[in-house]
C-alpha cells in the first residue's frame, strides 16, 4: 500500500469535500480516512490515502492537489506517509 497524508485548509466554502474526493475517485485514489472540522469558518480536513492504483507518480499527483487548492480557494498539500511520520516524530 502506497499511503500519502493530505491536508486541505482554507476558508469554508461548498463543495470542498466533493471537488478534493472527485479529483481522488478519477485518479484511484482510494481514501482511507478522513477528519474534518470548521472553526469559526475556516476549514480544516486531513485524509490518509492510497495511491497505490494511481497510474500518475507521486509528485504530479502532489502538483495537481495544490493546482486545485489555488483553484478553489485552500492550501493542499499532498506528503508520503514515512516522510510525514518522519517529520512529525523528532
Amino acid at each position: 500500500m502506497n499511503k500519502a497524508v493530505i491536508t486541505v485548509v482554507g476558508k469554508d466554502t461548498v463543495g470542498i469535500i466533493a471537488r478534493v474526493c472527485t479529483y481522488l475517485s478519477a485518479n484511484n485514489v482510494n481514501v482511507l480516512d478522513i477528519s474534518q472540522t470548521i472553526i469559526d469558518g475556516f476549514f480544516n480536513m486531513m485524509m490518509i490515502v492510497d495511491y497505490g492504483n494511481c497510474s500518475k507518480e507521486f509528485s504530479r499527483i502532489a502538483g495537481e492537489m495544490e493546482q486545485l487548492g489555488a483553484e478553489i480557494g485552500v492550501d493542499i498539500r499532498c506528503q508520503r506517509e514515512e516522510i510525514f511520520t518522519k517529520m512529525h516524530r523528532l
